[in-house]
């Protein structure tokens, strides 16, 4: 298909398109799960393998700055999410980091008692929760209500709000300025999970007084499977609180050995074991395609391209009905539509070089990443799912057989 939409002509992110590698004939509808690979990365992993382990070998700790990865990283993710350098930290993954800072948050409210989330949020980040309150054994008690919800149930007893930003399953979106400042009325802690949210929609940590997030770095950020996530701690906590997992990369002076534990100053006291320097290397190189992007750009384009599929998946396959809010600006950079035999449908689009993904019960979601995609690419998608399901091509037994991962 070579057409192109007049929406294409005026992109200011269409040529961000070059800098990633997408297989011919595929159009990727989900980044939002596992972001394409920029074409910068495998280049850069070699050199690290090749020259900075080969040649340098433990030295490259000192002269290739290993050692700082994980701060230069998160610096890099920083700016994507309205936080100051020194604030973020690129380190370990989401569901660990969730109990880093769960467990920091709860320590700044000893006499609190309550745990509040909402039925919205990623499940791991409840199981966390669910963990932590057992471990700990000082009577907490996790309280999830609907996200509608959330607002009310914010009261004196609430020791830390935890919250997913952007929905995973429909992609709405908290107000987290609007619940933050309700949270800290109350006096209580607030924490934001920003996976579908940091690189895909303005964030302003920092604006909105946001006192602990976390995130990952393999969806909107494109740093590879399994990428390191990362975690910001405000400010004002970060010499308040230490990690309850006190590796020896948190402590003062590492290299000392000591054997009393000693948190170091500032956010790298958050940190644990020794850095995963491919894996951060991946990501840091990753994050090099947002340097001179605007993140006001990036959400025109996303709600433009998500406002596109839903006008084109309405008009076109009527048998499938919206599962995310209808108002674009209480949307993420997502869209998920509902459809019974939604796992077989997207298994069959897949088939046919439309990539989105599946979630129980019969959610079928599509990711929009303003950076590879075009316009004429949500048309095109858009077409061959009217074909899937006109012709009924998704009712073929191995589209029914579910896979381990969906």
């Amino acid at each position: 298909m070579t057409s192109q939409h007049p929406s294409d002509l005026t992109d200011v992110l269409k040529s961000k398109k070059d800098a990633f590698s997408i297989p011919d004939g595929v159009i990727y509808l989900d980044g939002n799960s596992l972001g394409v690979l920029p074409k910068n990365v495998p280049d850069r992993i070699a050199d690290v393998v090749r020259e900075e382990w080969g040649t340098s070998l433990i030295r490259a700790w000192n002269t290739h700055s290993w050692i700082d990865l994980p701060a230069r990283t998160g610096d890099r993710i920083a700016r994507l999410i309205g936080a100051e350098k020194g604030t973020v930290v690129a380190c370990d993954s989401t569901s660990v980091n969730v109990f880093k800072v769960l467990s920091a948050a709860l320590s700044l409210r000893p006499e609190r008692k309550v745990i509040l989330s909402d039925n919205g949020n990623f499940p791991t980040d409840l199981y966390v929760a669910s963990g932590l309150k057992q471990l700990l054994d000082k009577g907490h008690q996790l309280k999830v209500v609907d996200p509608e919800a959330v607002r009310d149930a914010i009261t004196e007893e609430v020791a830390a709000v935890m919250l997913t930003q952007v929905d995973y399953r429909t992609g709405r979106v908290h107000d987290m300025a609007d619940l933050t400042q309700v949270a800290h009325d109350a006096g209580a802690i607030a924490i934001w999970d920003l996976a579908h949210s940091a690189g895909a929609i303005p964030v302003d940590l920092s604006g909105a007084g946001a006192d602990f997030a976390v995130g990952c770095g393999y969806k909107y950020l494109n740093g590879g499977p399994g990428a390191p996530a990362f975690l910001y701690v405000a400010p004002e906590h970060q010499d308040k609180v230490t990690s309850p997992l006190t590796g020896w990369m948190g402590h003062e002076a590492p290299f000392a050995f000591d054997l009393d534990y000693r948190p170091v100053t500032g956010i790298s006291r958050m940190t644990v074991g020794t850095p995963a320097i491919l894996a951060l290397s991946s990501l840091h190189a990753a994050l090099e395609v947002f340097e001179d992007v605007d993140m006001a750009d990036i959400r025109r384009k996303s709600v433009s391209l998500s406002e596109l599929f839903i006008a084109e998946v309405e008009a076109k396959c009527p048998q499938l009905e919206l599962a995310s809010p209808r108002d674009p600006e209480a949307r993420g950079s997502q869209v998920s539509f509902r459809f019974a035999e939604g796992y077989a449908v997207m298994q069959a689009l897949i088939d046919r070089g439309v990539i989105g993904d599946f979630r129980a019960p019969d959610v079928m979601r599509f990711g929009f990443t303003p950076l590879y995609l075009s316009h004429q690419d949500i048309v095109d998608a858009v077409e061959i799912l009217r074909d899937i399901l006109e012709t009924e091509s998704w009712n073929r037994p191995e589209f029914k057989t579910r896979a381990k991962v969906t």
